[in-house]
């Protein structure tokens, strides 16, 4: 038998070779996306020197960082394309590809959108919110509200669990619930109703118009959010009295907005990146304001001359009255065949949420104040 019938030929091998090698190659290369490149204009509902869109810019950066050239958010303050109160229909309407902002802003085309923001103060704190929105059924009444509800082309998530708001500033120190009567005071979402309820005149504006209301006396007192926001937009050149410590917005978290049929229209993996980046920018967030929050607050109380000082007792017991009258006024209004029923089905899934999870840490969880007190506080 010749060689030939034994030995492939050279030339036959190198082939059979290349194609075996190709084959590794392939079989040894995961799947890279072929979609096509995505630019989303993404809008933020808060200044450009707030920390507020800081925290929307570390959300991009995430988006991008994983993005890989496929996917990428190009963000713009309040004000670039629509103000700040105009995203949500902005996004339905497909001028802006999506937005960061607060549900609580879209609480003139229905109510039940701050109880997705600034909620009664039955949750323990934010994280809880976050909880149920994620494990609770809450994403499922949010889609309710947002699509069957209100048509709206818009797909949105929670995320960034914020710490209680303060009650705010004050030009005159306050003692009494009565003193919130006839103060022109500016708040957002079911707050307004609440301290309407309480006697105050309430005017609704955007972070970048609260101070130079103030100074120009057309409102007697505001709140925004926290010590780091606060202090960037001048709210201590402004007023001395800063309240901490309210039920009038004792949690929040932001929401992450997006076109839907933008949103529909990417691959799996992109909608994915989206998703999970607000939840890596919401525990990173909730460790940075640790760090911002307390030293601008130790800041303006040590080099500004800030008043800062709990909310009386008697205002937050009034605070908590006032509550009991909003909530069961919104959830009997059937004015509106969409707002009275669909609060109270959210409000209910809220009370059950928070009566099992709350109960749970108050049962569970150590009192920090003792520790606190016994390391801390000794003279």
């Amino acid at each position: 038998m010749s060689d030939n019938s034994v030995v492939p030929a050279r030339r036959g091998f190198l082939k059979t070779g290349a194609a075996a090698a190709t084959a590794t190659v392939i079989l040894a290369t995961p799947g890279v996306s072929r979609a096509q490149t995505a630019v989303f204009r993404f809008q933020s509902t808060w200044p450009q020197r707030d920390i507020f869109h800081e925290f929307a810019q570390d959300y991009v950066t995430r988006v991008n960082a994983m993005g890989g050239g496929r996917l990428r958010l190009e963000l713009l303050a309040a004000g670039s394309v629509v103000g700040a109160f105009q995203v949500l229909d902005a996004v339905h309407s497909g001028t802006l590809d999506g937005g960061h902002g607060v549900s609580a802003y879209w609480f003139g085309r229905n109510k039940a959108f701050s109880l997705f923001g600034t909620t009664p103060p039955w949750f323990g704190d934010a994280n809880q919110l976050l909880g149920w929105f994620y494990y609770g059924g809450g994403e499922a009444l949010y889609r309710k509200l947002m699509q069957d509800v209100l048509r709206l082309n818009a797909v949105g998530f929670l995320t960034g669990p914020m710490p209680t708001q303060p009650l705010g500033w004050f030009r005159n120190p306050i003692e009494r619930a009565e003193q919130i009567r006839g103060l022109r005071y500016r708040t957002v979402g079911l707050a307004t109703d609440l301290m309407q309820e309480m006697g105050a005149a309430v005017v609704a504006l955007p972070g970048g118009e609260i101070v130079p209301a103030l100074e120009r006396g057309v409102i007697d007192a505001a709140e925004f959010n926290n010590p780091s926001s606060d202090r960037l937009l001048g709210f201590p050149d402004v007023a001395k009295n800063y309240y901490v410590q309210s039920y009038h917005q004792a949690v929040e978290a932001f929401e992450i907005l997006f076109n839907k049929t933008k949103f529909d229209a990417l691959p799996d993996e992109h909608r994915a990146m989206l998703r999970h980046s607000a939840e890596a920018a919401s525990s990173d967030m909730s460790w940075k304001l640790q760090e911002r929050y307390s030293a601008d607050l130790l800041a303006m109380a040590q080099t500004q001359q800030v008043n800062v000082r709990p909310t009386p007792t008697p205002i937050l017991d009034a605070q908590l009255q006032a509550w009991d009258r909003v909530i069961a006024r919104t959830e009997g209004d059937n004015s509106n065949p969409n707002n009275g029923p669909l609060f109270k089905e959210i409000c209910d899934s809220q009370r059950a949420w928070c009566r099992r999870v709350g109960n749970f840490f108050l049962r569970y969880q150590v009192s920090s104040v003792r520790s606190f007190n016994h390391f801390f506080a000794r003279g």
